[in-house]
């Protein structure tokens, strides 16, 4: 199983970038897919996930409106689109997947069985 995080960097903020999580080594379609975060010194949060029996899409209320998850089921990718972006939004970011979770287990990261290893996004000015 490998989860491969990408896209991160240094962006003004207001700026955007779009992170991409490519997959394999298990049947994507079936899982849902993740995006937590963690900035230096706090704990891993929720951002964003996808669920893959019922397409219902959640966000930390800290991101609606600005981010924007996806996925491809062909290209077994799961993407973030982070817009208007501020400097409380840099942190590492992680995906993340699990093909049993019910949707009040979705925000709790212990909860995810398989993780990538993170790529660094930076808000600066």
């Amino acid at each position: 199983v490998q989860l491969q995080a990408s896209g991160g960097g240094l962006v003004e903020p207001g700026g955007s970038l779009r992170l991409s999580c490519a997959t394999s080594g298990f049947t994507f379609r079936r899982y849902t897919m993740a995006w937590f975060r963690q900035a230096p010194g706090k704990e891993r949060e929720f951002v964003a996930a996808h669920k893959w029996n019922s397409n219902d899409i959640y966000y930390a209320d800290s991101v609606k409106g600005r981010f924007t998850i996806s996925r491809d089921n062909a290209k077994n990718t799961v993407y973030l689109q982070m817009n208007d972006l501020k400097p409380e939004d840099t942190a590492v970011y992680y995906c993340a997947a699990d093909n049993r979770i019910i949707s009040s287990s979705i925000p709790y990261d212990y909860n995810y069985d398989y993780w990538g290893q993170g790529t660094q996004v930076t808000v600066s000015s």
